[in-house]
């Protein structure tokens, strides 16, 4: 039996559920307003929002909520939902006229192109953005090479604005250049008109021609003399980016960065390039964003490069990204001036946050720092629950690995670096460095200075530090010297893999050379008593020495393999006995030999692996 009750607007029907308790029935329209659904399912319209948050929508109270989600929303708390068409004027006066639902708004305008710049290390990606921004980037860089991801916007005044992502390349940041060109719309692949393509060149269109989006080829150093630009095309046909010149879609230009030769020319390519795929965006949207960078700044705390990709982000929005949350105290433009806002394409820096997000992680704005507490907490609390899961089963299955390969070592590393982007890339890149008897495990990772905590962490699993462009505090000095905890700090990347490669290598079993150290000729035969025999020899090359590991050959077969019992020279015990001297030697353990036979004395001697 079941029983209806209408109040108001809002119609609830009881019917018989499981165990007898009754299941509530609501009915809906296709787009509900927040406020409304809320009301229907007895909930406070914030509480509401935060539940719809969990989803990635951000909706206001007066805004509407798709069927799909309110469904699952309401089956949560143990609803059933109905929907119903939206009522038509039709219902209420006597004339054949449908109200539409209202459409949502949208305010759509051209945005600044979002350029990658990508290509080989040392190839000129950082000089060239030093040429275009007329700064001195480059030669900040330890090493004279990029080691995290910048981003910079460009005002080329009546032409308009361009944001560059400037990635690294060097080998181990594949990861980071993968994450740039997914968040571009232009890819330029800088390739130097001396080397031509190279590994990381190839890998680098790869990852463009993967994110879809067109790529431009800036062929730099054309300034140097000898250089030939063909060449350096036809290697580019090769890798699948055929040049305009040549009927293909790849637009090439001839550069210089260093002398600003061909740059203006490039610029106007992009911008040609971004009219033709009419890049728009929302101003007026709910903020959206990606994290490119993330660091923990001694002064500032948590500092996360965001790049905006739809809205506008104010000072003062309350966000969440990832696990982590907070109220926008100021931001940064890519020159340290204070922002207030940040359109479609603005790279800015956020300060502010509860802690370092993860690079990648997604920013949205929420309705106050409240509910974007609730949603970091939940998010953060299932991280943990994760993490500690694939814990477990990592322990567990590297138990059962260790009982399966017996003797296999392992290096354990505890990895802090400036940056989360440096922390992922060499985290990514350090297993590498092992080899298949000895493996690289990075214990740990983290992003600030080398801690106390870290050391105690090293002690407990056996592990090394590494710290990259980050220092050790003065109590983890003094621990890590205690403790005897080896801990290294590098502002170089490959130094860094390179040491690791070798502390692991030192771990690995000696691998031993046999070496041939003489040969005697067994030429008269004594016979002593219990059957045994002394083979008086002479050593006709090499040496033999009383240490020696020796084998009885006979027409080249092998008959025993052992050790010498007794060296001797006329009556005396001897240590060795040089070529051309005679001697007499008691095998230890064999007596099966002839004369004729050859005694061959051998040693095994460490060498180093590789």
């Amino acid at each position: 039996m079941s029983q209806v009750i209408d109040k108001g607007k809002r119609i609830i029907k009881k019917e018989g559920g499981p165990a007898g308790r009754p299941t509530q029935t609501i009915e809906i329209t296709p787009t509900i307003k927040l406020r409304d659904l809320a009301e229907k399912l007895g909930m406070e319209p914030a509480d509401l929002q935060k539940e719809l948050m969990n989803y990635n929508i951000f909706a206001g109270i007066n805004q509407p909520v798709g069927a799909s989600y309110a469904q699952k929303i309401a089956e949560k708390h143990g609803r059933k939902v109905v929907v119903k068409a939206a009522l038509s004027a039709a219902t209420v006066v006597p004339r054949r006229v449908v109200i539409q639902p209202p459409k949502p708004v949208i305010h759509l305008s051209e945005r600044p192109p979002v350029v990658t710049i990508l290509g080989h290390v040392d190839h000129g990606k950082t000089t060239l953005l030093d040429k275009i921004r007329k700064t001195k980037v480059a030669e900040g860089e330890y090493g004279g090479i990029t080691q995290r991801i910048g981003a910079y916007q460009v005002d080329l005044g009546a032409q308009g604005k361009i944001t560059f992502i400037d990635t690294p390349g060097h080998a181990a940041f594949t990861q980071m250049r993968a994450r740039g060109a997914k968040v571009t719309d232009i890819a330029v692949l800088i390739v130097a008109a001396d080397d031509g393509v190279m590994p990381q060149t190839r890998e680098a269109a790869e990852h463009a021609k993967a994110a879809g989006v067109p790529i431009i080829v800036a062929i730099n150093k054309v300034d140097i003399p000898g250089v030939n630009v063909e060449r350096v095309m036809t290697q580019l046909s090769d890798i699948g980016l055929v040049p305009e010149e040549w009927g293909g879609e790849a637009a090439c230009v001839p550069i210089s960065a260093r002398t600003g030769e061909g740059v203006d020319e490039l610029l106007k390519t992009i911008l040609a390039v971004a009219y033709v795929h009419e890049l728009q965006a929302d101003p007026k949207a709910k903020p959206i964003g990606t994290v490119l960078e993330a660091e923990m700044d001694k002064g500032l705390g948590p500092v996360a490069t965001v790049l905006v990709k739809d809205g506008t982000l104010s000072s003062g929005d309350a966000v969440v990204i990832g696990s982590s949350y907070g109220r926008i105290k100021f931001m940064l433009d890519d020159v340290g001036r204070r922002v207030p806002k940040a359109l479609p394409s603005t790279p800015v820096k956020l300060i502010g946050l509860s802690s370092v997000p993860a690079v990648g992680d997604q920013l949205h704005v929420a309705a106050d720092e409240k509910a974007a507490r609730a949603i970091a907490d939940e998010r953060g609390q299932k991280l943990r629950e994760g993490l500690q899961a694939s814990s477990h089963r990592a322990t567990l299955e590297d138990v059962i690995m260790r009982i399966r390969e017996g003797e296999v070592k392992q290096l354990n590393v505890i990895l802090k670096a400036d940056n989360q982007g440096s922390v992922e890339a060499i985290a990514e890149a350090l297993p590498k460095q092992g080899t298949d008897d000895v493996r690289v495990h990075v214990v740990s990772t983290g992003v600030g200075p080398i801690s106390e905590s870290d050391v105690l962490l090293a002690t407990a699993s056996d592990a090394i530090i590494v710290g990259f462009n980050t220092k050790i505090d003065a109590r983890a000095k003094r621990e890590a010297e205690d403790k005897g905890v080896a801990t290294r700090t590098y502002k170089i990347i490959y130094e860094l893999l390179d040491e690791v490669g070798l502390a692991s290598k030192g771990l690995l079993k000696p691998v031993y050379e046999e070496m041939i150290m003489g040969h005697a000729e067994i030429r008269q035969m004594f016979r002593l008593p219990g059957n045994k025999k002394i083979a008086g020899c002479m050593v006709i090359d090499g040496r033999i020495m009383r240490s020696d590991l020796v084998r009885v050959q006979r027409q080249s077969a092998v008959l025993w393999d052992g050790k010498i019992g007794t060296l001797r020279r006329v009556k005396d015990d001897v240590r060795e006995v040089a070529q051309g001297y005679e001697c007499g030697i008691l095998l230890d353990g064999y007596h099966e030999i002839e004369e004729g036979d050859i005694i061959e004395a051998y040693v095994m001697q460490e060498v180093g692996r590789k």
